[in-house]
């Protein structure tokens, strides 16, 4: 139900921050949101896991629970973050870049006019083109600094797919067609979901 509740709220124009799952960021309606700087993450929560209270009779079966000295449960919730449309100072702070490009470090897809970039860190402060990122991007994500252009995780919602995989490619294309693609003589190595995003200049 997260989907409709964050439509819900955005169509009523609703200011709200409420925890989620970090793969919502990948889902088509949520991310069109995220895309148009009307959602975006939240301050506090940037990695692991968050614990949770739950009820008395809620079954313990979550990979990590526990049960406190006065009987009170409580589960892990891995990959969560805030979701809100309330800004906050830290939205602004501009990410601090200081790898320099080249070819070699920063390889181009072969299914993308972009470059892939495994580590937000790892942004190069002299490239003005497009770059894949991880979705984790997000946790630092300054819109006065970036733009986010599309995911790979869909459809060529950015404009920037060059390529569409077949059965003569891989045997199975789908993998890959969901996918930023680095290639390596034959091989082809596909990435995970990566926001494809552009430096402000």
């Amino acid at each position: 139900m997260f989907r409709e509740y964050v439509e819900q709220l955005v169509k009523y124009k609703k200011k709200f921050l409420i925890i989620g799952s970090i793969n919502a960021i990948s889902y088509k309606d949520v991310f069109k949101l995220i895309k148009e700087n009307r959602i975006w993450l939240g301050a506090s929560i940037h990695s692991g896991d968050r614990e949770f209270g739950v009820p008395d009779h809620y079954p313990l079966n979550a990979a990590g629970f526990r049960v406190d000295s006065a009987g009170r449960k409580f589960i892990r919730v891995k990959g969560v973050r805030w979701l809100t449309n309330l800004d906050y100072d830290e939205r602004h702070e501009e990410m601090v870049l200081f790898n320099e490009y080249s070819p070699a470090k920063y390889p181009s897809y072969d299914n993308y006019d972009a470059i892939e970039v495994s580590k937000t860190a790892d942004i190069p402060i002299d490239y003005d083109g497009a770059m894949g990122v991880p979705v984790t991007f997000l946790d630092k994500y300054n819109p006065d600094q970036f733009e986010i252009l599309g995911i790979t995780d869909r459809d060529n919602n950015s404009g920037l797919k060059t390529k569409t995989y077949t059965l003569e490619d891989v045997k199975n294309p789908g993998d890959l067609n969901r996918r930023g693609v680095i290639r390596i003589g034959r091989t082809y190595k596909p990435t995970y979901a990566r926001l494809l995003i552009r430096r402000k200049t």
